[in-house]
C-alpha cells in the first residue's frame, strides 16, 4: 500500500474497496469500444478496472505525488493516458480519441463545477457515472421548493436524466470522509437552445436566494425588475416568485420571454 497521504485541500479520498467497482461498471454500461475520461484516479484502483474493460482511458490527475504509485498500478496497460494538471483548467475537449463517458470518483472540491462545465465543455460525453458526496447527488435530482434544489439541479436536469443511483458507505475510502457518498449515472439529453444564456440566467436567479427572482435578476444586472416581472407573467408566474419555485423547463421559457421583451 502506498504511503501517499490524501490531501484534504484537494478533496482527496482514495477508493480502496474494490467491491464497488462492479456497481460502477454496471451503471456506466462499459463496453470494449468505450473511450473513458477519469478525473482524479488517485491510487489507480478504478483506473485499472476501466483499462481492463474499455478501449482507452484518459486519466487526469493534479497531484504529482501520485505519479510513482499510479505508474506502478497501471504497468502494462498501454490503453491508459495519464494527464497531469487541473481538470478545471485543462482543454479536455481536445483529447484524442474523444471520451464518450466520464467515469470517476470525483474529488469533492471540484465535483459540482466539473459536472456543470462538462455539459458544454465536453460535448462528446454521453454518459456520466460519478461518485460524489451524497449531498451533491441529492442536489442533482432535487425537485423545486426543496432545500437541495439550486442552480446545479436546474442545469443538470436540463441536460441529463438520471439512469442509476447507488448509495456508498464512507468506509470504502481512505481516509473515510465525514459524509456519505453515492454513485450517480446520468445520460445526456438534448441541450436547450442557447444553453449558455440559460446558464447565465440560472446562476443569476440563485445568486440571491433570499430575494424574489425578479429582484435577484435585477441585482445581478441581467434584467430590470420590471422586465423580469413582465417575463415571469408571460410564463404564468407571479412577480414575487422565488428562484427555487421554477422548474428547469420554466427557466428556458423565462429566457425566451426576456429575449422577446428586449427584442420588442
Amino acid at each position: 500500500m502506498t504511503s501517499v497521504r490524501p490531501k484534504k485541500a484537494l478533496g482527496q479520498h482514495f477508493l480502496v474497496d474494490e467491491n464497488l467497482l462492479g456497481v460502477i461498471g454496471r451503471l456506466a454500461r462499459l463496453s470494449t469500444e468505450d473511450v473513458v475520461l477519469e478525473i482524479g484516479p488517485g491510487l489507480g484502483v478504478l483506473t485499472r478496472y476501466l483499462a481492463d474493460r474499455v478501449a482507452h482511458v484518459h486519466a487526469v490527475e493534479l497531484d504529482r505525488r501520485l505519479e510513482e504509485p499510479l505508474l506502478k498500478a497501471l504497468e502494462g496497460r498501454a490503453n491508459v493516458q495519464l494527464i497531469w494538471g487541473d481538470a478545471l483548467r485543462l482543454e479536455l475537449s481536445t483529447l484524442t480519441p474523444a471520451p464518450g463517458k466520464l467515469v470517476a470518483n470525483l474529488p469533492y472540491s471540484i465535483a459540482t463545477p466539473l459536472l456543470v462545465n462538462s455539459l458544454t465543455g465536453l460535448p462528446a460525453i454521453e454518459l456520466w457515472c460519478v461518485m460524489v458526496q451524497r449531498e451533491v447527488a441529492d442536489r442533482l435530482a432535487a425537485s423545486p421548493l426543496t432545500k437541495e434544489y439550486g442552480a446545479v439541479s436546474v442545469l443538470m436536469q436540463l441536460a441529463t436524466r438520471r439512469t442509476g443511483f447507488h448509495a456508498v458507505s464512507r468506509h470504502v475510502f481512505r481516509p473515510p470522509p465525514r459524509v456519505e457518498s453515492a454513485v450517480v449515472a446520468l445520460e445526456r439529453i438534448q441541450l436547450p437552445e442557447e444553453f449558455d444564456a440559460v446558464h447565465r440566467l440560472v446562476d443569476a436567479a440563485f445568486s440571491h436566494r433570499r430575494k424574489t427572482l425578479a429582484n435577484a435578476l435585477q441585482l445581478s444586472g441581467l434584467a430590470s425588475r420590471e422586465a423580469a416581472v413582465a417575463a415571469l407573467s408571460a410564463i404564468g408566474r407571479a412577480g414575487n416568485v422565488r428562484a427555487e419555485a421554477l422548474r428547469p423547463d420554466e427557466y428556458v421559457a423565462l429566457r425566451r420571454a426576456l429575449a422577446d421583451a428586449r427584442a420588442g
